[in-house]
């Protein structure tokens, strides 16, 4: 399958379990990867038929700007949902990490994978 990404999108939003986290904005950084077809698009030079991932990164960024969560894990979940939703992917892998969460880490976070409905790779 084909593979298309968007690696290292920054976006500041709320985020966090505590309460001082609760009152700043914080930065999360996503790798996404999306399975789709890029045959078509290359076959003919065709920019419409490619998967329009400036679109895809924006509307990620504003979702994680406006929809505050607790833990990295709910966003990731909902960063899923979102691509699969609205762009015509076959699957997301969303890695999401939280830079500075951790004393001595550069970062800690999540990893997931979810496809779109019909095929599941299970």
């Amino acid at each position: 399958m084909d593979k298309v990404f968007v690696q290292g999108l920054e976006v500041l939003t709320t985020i966090g379990v505590y309460e001082w986290e609760k009152g700043i904005r914080q930065k999360i950084r996503f790798d996404l990867e999306m399975g789709f077809d890029n045959r078509p698009a290359a076959d003919g030079d065709d920019i419409r038929l490619a998967l329009d991932y400036a679109a895809l990164a924006q509307k990620v960024s504003d979702y994680a700007e406006q929809n505050h969560v607790e833990l990295v894990e709910t966003m990731a979940e909902h960063i899923a949902r979102l691509i699969l939703a609205e762009f015509p992917v076959l699957s997301v892998r969303v890695r999401l990490t939280k830079p500075g969460a951790v004393a001595n880490a550069a970062g800690v976070g999540v990893e997931i994978e979810r496809f779109a409905r019909g095929n599941d790779a299970s």
